[in-house]
């Protein structure tokens, strides 16, 4: 089958776990092409270079401004209005060379990428949806994580996801947690995880593993170097030991040695680093970036589970107080069901199945799930214990 896909560019998680998908698209024999912004177009172009049945392309995406740990709305919207015009011409001509190619997509996967999906609606192909935002919009969330009244910040994010992908014929999720499914053509998966670490061995050593979306979070070195330990630091932009901390260049091979090895692990609020800790029962400390909601989910998850604390602020007080309290998430963690890929494979091929067969959006899959839609007499004979 032709496969377009589709990768939003801002932040690395969503090229990790794409990566992870077009490898299997590959060995079952598909023609894939990708069109991806930013860095993850650098990482994806270099992942498969030379490679056979895979164009990647790059468009015109989105990005976002940091300060102090926080999401800068106004120097967002002035930089993205400042990149519109080349930007979209940019994505004009592709529409134009992929209107003009001889390759014509049969079905469409995003990664929360909206070019990919417009390009499928537009030409009447079924999308599928893979990633960890829609849980926002399709599930049922606990007042503990989204507050009584469901606060401003929920409803605007619930907005924003419900837009940006709307009409898919089917939604995977990748989640570690799972609340309950509300909306049709909804599936909910385990997180997907890079081969190497799913083939990883827990080694626990002396440092703290510490990520930062952003360099702009001036105040966490300072924090850090206040505190006995040593810590290795990835994502501030730049390289040298200060003291007890590491600042460490941007290396797969050695975040992932660093993170199997960490006693414990301090990060935003970005999904794949959560998963991958998690996967290998590591304990979290999360300080979500401030305005963006789906940070601030999976890190009251976190909390919520036991696998971790989540602040609103780093600084030593909470970093020392974290690091005092690391026995009592041993348990939760070791409950922490870890799976391999296998999961999302089978959903996302029974759907491609599907949609070679032309069959209509199924409203849930026969593929086993971490959660899936349930009829509504299904649902209270569960409630029943029935």
């Amino acid at each position: 089958m032709r496969i377009l896909y589709g990768v939003v560019g801002e932040g690395m998680g969503h090229a990790l776990r794409s990566r992870v998908v077009l490898e299997y698209l590959l060995a079952e024999g598909h023609e894939v092409l990708v069109v991806v912004s930013g860095r993850a177009h650098r990482f994806l172009s270099g992942r498969f270079e030379g490679r056979d049945r895979i164009q990647i392309v790059e468009i015109h995406g989105l990005t976002l401004q940091y300060g102090e740990n926080a999401l800068n709305i106004t120097d967002s919207v002035l930089t993205n209005l400042g990149q519109m015009p080349a930007g979209l011409k940019k994505n004009i001509e592709t529409y134009r060379l992929m209107v003009d190619s001889r390759f014509k997509p049969e079905a469409v996967i995003t990664d929360f990428e909206s070019w990919a999906h417009l390009y499928g609606v537009r030409h009447r192909l079924p999308v599928i949806s893979i990633d960890n935002m829609q849980i926002i919009n399709r599930c049922k969330h606990d007042p503990a994580i989204v507050g009584k009244k469901k606060s401003i910040d929920f409803r605007i994010a619930k907005l924003a996801v419900k837009v940006k992908i709307p009409r898919a014929y089917h939604y995977l999720i990748t989640s570690f947690f799972y609340p309950t499914v509300k909306k049709k053509r909804t599936t909910l998966v385990s997180p997907i995880l890079r081969d190497e670490v799913l083939q990883a061995k827990r080694a626990p050593k002396d440092h703290v593993l510490v990520y930062q979306t952003s360099s702009s979070n001036t105040e966490l070195v300072p924090a850090l170097r206040q505190l006995p330990g040593t810590f290795r630091v990835y994502g501030m932009g730049r390289e040298g030991v200060e003291g007890n901390v590491t600042l460490c260049p941007f290396s797969e091979t050695g975040f992932l040695n660093d993170l199997a090895g960490a006693r414990a692990v301090i990060s935003g609020g970005g999904f794949t680093l959560l998963g991958e800790a998690l996967h290998l029962k590591i304990p979290i400390l999360s300080c979500p970036v401030a305005g963006q909601f789906e940070q601030v989910m999976n890190a009251r998850y976190v909390a919520h589970s036991g696998f971790g604390q989540w602040v609103e602020r780093i600084d030593a007080d909470a970093v020392r107080q974290f690091l005092g309290s690391l026995d009592q998430f041993a348990a939760p963690l070791a409950a922490y069901r870890a799976q391999d890929n296998s999961m999302l494979y089978d959903c996302l091929g029974e759907l491609l199945r599907r949609i070679a067969k032309d069959e209509p959006a199924p409203l849930a899959l026969d593929s086993a799930a971490m959660g899936k839609w349930l009829p509504k007499a299904e649902r209270k004979a569960l409630k029943r214990g029935g």
